[in-house]
């Protein structure tokens, strides 16, 4: 079952501008959904508008397998957010900020020490948020989202601005809250290294349009498909030749012969029917487009 799922998902700002177009997301339960796509790409819109920040204009919305339109309280009471920067009272401390949204959803005032537990923040004491790093603001952030015990998290660029060890820190967090608290989480990024590390789902939007969407293990297929054999020899003019008669989409390539991946089987044969014509052959090797290649390919193709 999927915890989100939007169907002709469509926004536009204006007659010449569309931030999304006919979005189709499927976000599993239990599962770390990363929202791949280049800045302006239409991410934080989409987002937006799963959570009713933006009205709605075209296309349907559903969570927890309620029409969003017709259950938006119910459904809002599950989900906690965190979209562009961290929206804190300075002058409060950690606790004081959670005290005030405590107070809103009503739950138990226990639980501000367990989400400040939770995000490593509980020796924070007096003080102020003002005064916190970027990397703790975020955290706060985060025990925010967290306060009301949502079954869902959603996070627009949560690692915006933070260090290699506040990144880190921030992937191990969310990943402890999808093992241990089962909670959905979809997370917005530009930065497809990132998400690799942490998502088991992957879509990826650009100029508004969901350009791929699946497993982390479908966009890592992706990968064999994209990789190529290179295939070097002492006449490479007379290599092509024999290579054509396995394929016929062989390319010469910076004086090399680069052609489709091809089974071990059909390489072999290959390099019998080069060595049969006395040629020298000085490498066969296989070359593979990383994610960041596959993911830059989808956006501008």
């Amino acid at each position: 079952m999927n915890c989100i799922e939007t169907s002709q998902l469509t926004h536009h700002y204006s007659a010449n501008e569309t931030a999304v177009d006919n979005v189709a997301l499927r976000v599993p339960n239990g599962s770390i959904y990363g929202f791949l796509g280049p800045n302006g790409a239409g991410k934080t819109t989409t987002l937006r508008l799963i959570l009713g920040l933006i009205k709605k204009q075209s296309g349907t919305i559903s969570i927890f397998g309620k029409s969003f339109g017709e259950n938006r309280l119910d459904i809002l009471r599950n989900i906690g957010s965190l979209i562009e920067s961290p929206s804190l009272y300075g002058h409060l401390t950690a606790y004081e900020n959670l005290l005030i949204l405590q107070k809103i959803y009503q739950c138990p005032i226990e639980r501000i020490n367990e989400v400040l537990t939770l995000v490593g923040l509980s020796n924070t004491g007096k003080k102020r948020a003002g005064k916190f790093s970027l990397g703790m603001k975020q955290r706060l952030s985060i025990a925010m989202a967290l306060l009301n015990n949502p079954k869902l998290l959603v996070l627009d660029e949560p690692t915006n601005g933070l260090d290699p060890q506040g990144i880190l820190e921030m992937r191990e967090l969310l990943k402890q809250l999808n093992r241990e608290k089962s909670i959905t989480i979809i997370i917005s990024s530009h930065l497809l290294a990132e998400i690799e590390k942490i998502a088991t789902h992957v879509g990826i939007i650009n100029h508004g349009k969901l350009i791929f969407q699946g497993t982390m293990s479908e966009l890592n297929n992706k990968q064999i498909e994209s990789s190529s054999i290179i295939i070097d020899t002492n006449d490479n003019v007379r290599a092509m030749n024999v290579i054509n008669q396995f394929v016929s989409t062989a390319q010469m390539q910076n004086n090399k012969i680069v052609l489709p991946l091809l089974g071990r089987n059909v390489v072999a044969e290959m390099n019998k029917a080069l060595i049969q014509q006395q040629l020298d052959v000085y490498e066969i090797s296989i070359v593979k487009n990383d994610l960041e290649s596959i993911f830059f390919n989808l956006v501008n193709n």
